[in-house]
């Protein structure tokens, strides 16, 4: 009866977790968009400057040098370049995705700083759709399979020596 009962607050607690994620995976992308769209204000503030002078992009980061701050600074737009592309490359994969393919995407996430921002702005939320119904029973599912797993390994030692005593 406890074991039961340790097994369906397992099932519960499993199920009540994986219910959260088509939420969460609504509210990263949010994030995700917002982060996407300034760091699109910059690439297109520095392009916008590069064009001006006659520059490409390439030429513009090409000329940003000399000084330890210019060094710096060219570093910190090629890196702000190829976060954007990454981020906006991000961002398409989940819009495109279904509720169940973003679980996979968003194990290849490739920007923690943006999950965690997600994760610390997260409230849970009841899930009234179809998704957050199939992920709540997946998760109680396995919350209840992986509890109960535990507790027989747990028990096996004690369960099979009262087994072995009774046998002899």
């Amino acid at each position: 009866m406890i074991f039961r009962a340790i097994v369906l607050a397992g099932g519960l607690l499993g199920g009540a977790m994986a219910s959260q994620f088509p939420e969460f995976s609504q509210q990263y992308q949010q994030r995700l968009g917002g982060a996407v769209d300034a760091l699109g204000e910059v690439v297109a503030d520095f392009d916008a400057s590069a064009q001006a002078a006659g520059l490409t992009r390439d030429a513009a980061l090409a000329q940003m040098q000399g000084t330890d701050f210019l060094d710096r600074r060219r570093t910190d737009m090629t890196r702000t370049f190829d976060r954007y592309t990454r981020l906006r490359t991000d961002l398409e994969t989940l819009a495109t995705a279904g509720p169940f393919m973003r679980v996979y995407h968003a194990a290849h996430s490739t920007d923690t700083e943006v999950a965690s921002a997600a994760l610390s702005a997260f409230k849970p939320a009841i899930p009234l759709t179809l998704a957050g119904a199939i992920f709540a029973g997946a998760g109680f599912l396995t919350g209840a399979a992986a509890l109960s797993l535990l507790l027989k390994l747990l028990l096996w030692p004690l369960t099979g020596w009262r087994q072995t005593a009774r046998g002899t």
